[in-house]
């Protein structure tokens, strides 16, 4: 049988750069992950990727790390407080607020495609999958799902089974966060050893591992595109443009 196509990877996914978490410029007052962001992206022409994260009280909101304390006065875990305890908090000396996804997919309103990477601490809580899944289901406009965790991708299946659902890796797995995790789930994530398991629509894989097998194997057998991040210098772009389909880039504009 001659490989198939995925259904749920449609080309707007991959048809413009993607910025990466907004096309933010935090010296010009304008962070990562906030409305400002989103629009600037909007005005460059850029399709839009963010991050999200679980409030004390079940709400997604679009913030990139654990904890508030890189870019907010704060310094507990975001899960600690309130969504609204959250969107009182300006992000990195800026006007900007932590927004809710609800918000910020409000903002967007279907203007550009928009990737949404679903955080996870590998411990099987579905929470904010399902309230991922819940809100991108409604909305209208191109949205795709991703995440890190296979089993958040593989919840998405029936979750949000007609949305393009993605799996985030890298290869080389240096990052300290890792080290948490058992032997068997790291090698499964830098080897795609779960691909029956989340049936992924697309990939996005880190630019400096590139290439590697799992993501040639895919974009020539399995026929899924391939994005890769992130994308900061000549010679990251180079490598995207040979060895994957589209780029989630920041600290430039294409």
């Amino acid at each position: 049988m001659s490989p198939q196509a995925s259904p749920n990877a449609p080309a707007w996914l991959t048809a413009q750069p993607i910025a990466h978490r907004g096309l933010h410029d935090r010296a010009g007052g304008v962070p990562e992950n906030t409305l400002a962001a989103a629009e600037a992206a909007i005005r460059g022409g850029y399709a839009i990727e963010c991050d999200v994260q679980l409030s004390a009280d079940g709400e997604a909101m679009v913030f990139h790390d654990e904890t508030l304390g890189r870019l907010t006065t704060a310094e507990e875990a975001v899960g600690a407080r309130s969504a609204a305890a959250l969107g009182a908090l300006t992000v990195a000396g800026s006007a900007e607020r932590i927004p809710t996804l609800p918000a910020f997919l409000e903002r967007i309103g279907g203007r550009t495609p928009l990737v949404i990477e679903v955080k996870s601490r590998y411990t099987g809580d579905l929470r904010l999958t399902e309230r991922v899944a819940a809100l991108a289901a409604a909305y209208d406009g191109p949205v795709a799902l991703k995440s890190f965790d296979p089993r958040l991708v593989a919840a998405l299946r029936t979750l949000a089974p007609g949305l393009p659902r993605g799996i985030v890796a890298e290869t080389r797995q240096d990052d300290p966060a890792y080290a948490a995790l058992a032997p068997s789930l790291r090698r499964a994530l830098s080897d795609l050893l779960h691909f029956d398991e989340t049936r992924p629509d697309f990939l996005s894989w880190r630019v400096d591992d590139l290439p590697c097998a799992p993501t040639v194997l895919c974009r020539l057998l399995g026929q899924r595109p391939v994005m890769t991040w992130t994308v900061r210098n000549p010679d990251q772009r180079r490598q995207a443009e040979i060895h994957a389909d589209q780029m989630v880039f920041e600290g430039f504009c294409p």
